[in-house]
């Protein structure tokens, strides 16, 4: 199956967040609670849920509740995919031959 491109640009979006991008890098080092992530940031509780919720939704996060907080983790699986795929988009097979096309030629 090919690239599913509108799911890549929602995650890009999601990722063009640069408090979200921290959430990731934050989570990357293992699972944590939401309270631990409200306090590196000066937002509210809500503004974190919906960062949360939009993570969440596109598969990069996967929440654990305990009690009345949420636990966060990454989706490694989904982030080894999507790291795959942008490999795929940056470095396409065949890159070398673009740059010796013809149309450089006619110039």
């Amino acid at each position: 199956m090919g690239i599913d491109y509108i799911e890549y640009a929602k995650i890009f979006k999601v990722f063009s967040d640069p408090k979200r991008l921290k959430i990731i890098d934050m989570l990357s080092n293992g699972e944590l609670c939401a309270c631990k992530i409200l306090e590196e940031f000066q937002i509210t509780q809500p503004t974190l849920s919906h960062d949360m919720k939009l993570l969440t939704d596109m598969g990069l996060v996967i929440p654990r509740k305990e009690g009345k907080w949420t636990h966060y983790s990454l989706n490694k699986d989904k982030m080894n995919e999507i790291y795959k795929t942008v490999g795929k988009l940056m470095i396409p097979d065949g890159f070398s031959n673009i740059v010796d096309c013809d149309c450089e030629k006619d110039r």
